[in-house]
């Protein structure tokens, strides 16, 4: 567990995250591992199948038959794995939850660096995330992206919480592969997403065709929709599902 705990947590089985708080031993200057440790934060994984009904069907592209690339923010704990592992099982199936459009299932690829996601023990996907769904688990992000793209041809590549410039790099890859990217970042409007080093150009050369925002609230769960001109298309969309609870 060691390169998970140089990252602050593990994940057990289950795709249940496990945050560690304590003492760092560094080694010229990076994390080593951490000892002393002095709490925990438990993170529990939720499946809850049609926690994207209320988005995917603005993701859909009617007339070229295909999903946009999109990239869904919200802060820690609002939903952003519940539902992109709920896209993947609905895409992957052919199902489209409550938009009454029936597609062929396309192939899905899933980097799930954290296990998160799919919550594979020893490869298998302990959480349903469609037949025609392929994972490289526990695998970095940017280097899993590239692949999945030489290795599966996938017709939509699944990643979450990406932020990094070589994260950044290798969706921009995929892009113009002809690939379609549904991806989390932190953050809550796509100027936070300017914010970042590693986002910005991104969002900049209008990467991204569908920004959705989560918001959580004493009523419950919502989406806000914005197209790649930051143009609103939905204020108060209804969704279900949660990341985890500390």
């Amino acid at each position: 567990m060691e390169e998970e705990l140089r990252k602050g947590f593990i994940t057990i089985p289950g795709g249940h995250r496990i945050g560690l708080s304590g003492r760092t031993v560094l080694n010229a200057g990076r994390v080593e591992h951490i000892r002393d440790i002095t709490g925990f934060n438990v993170r529990i994984a939720k499946e809850i199948k049609g926690a994207a009904d209320g988005i995917l069907p603005y993701l859909l592209d009617t007339k070229r038959k295909r999903v946009k690339h999109t990239l869904i923010m919200s802060p820690p704990q609002h939903g952003k794995t519940t539902i992109l592992r709920d896209l993947a099982r609905q895409i992957s199936c052919g199902s489209w939850g409550s938009s009454g459009i029936t597609w062929p299932g396309m192939k899905v690829g899933i980097v799930d660096e954290r296990s998160e996601i799919a919550g594979c023990m020893r490869g298998v996907p302990g959480f349903d995330v469609g037949p025609r769904t392929d994972v490289l688990d526990g695998c970095p992000k940017a280097e899993g992206m590239m692949m999945m793209i030489r290795s599966m041809s996938p017709d939509v590549l699944i990643v979450d919480e990406i932020g990094r410039p070589e994260d950044a790099e290798a969706v921009s890859e995929a892009l113009h592969a002809g690939i379609t990217i549904i991806a989390t970042a932190h953050g809550a409007t796509v100027q936070d997403m300017r914010g970042r080093p590693g986002l910005a150009e991104l969002v900049d050369n209008r990467m991204f065709e569908m920004y959705a925002a989560l918001n959580r609230s004493q009523g419950g769960r919502s989406f806000r929709l914005q197209d790649s001109g930051q143009r609103t298309l939905q204020t108060a969309g209804a969704c279900r599902g949660g990341d985890g609870f500390a």
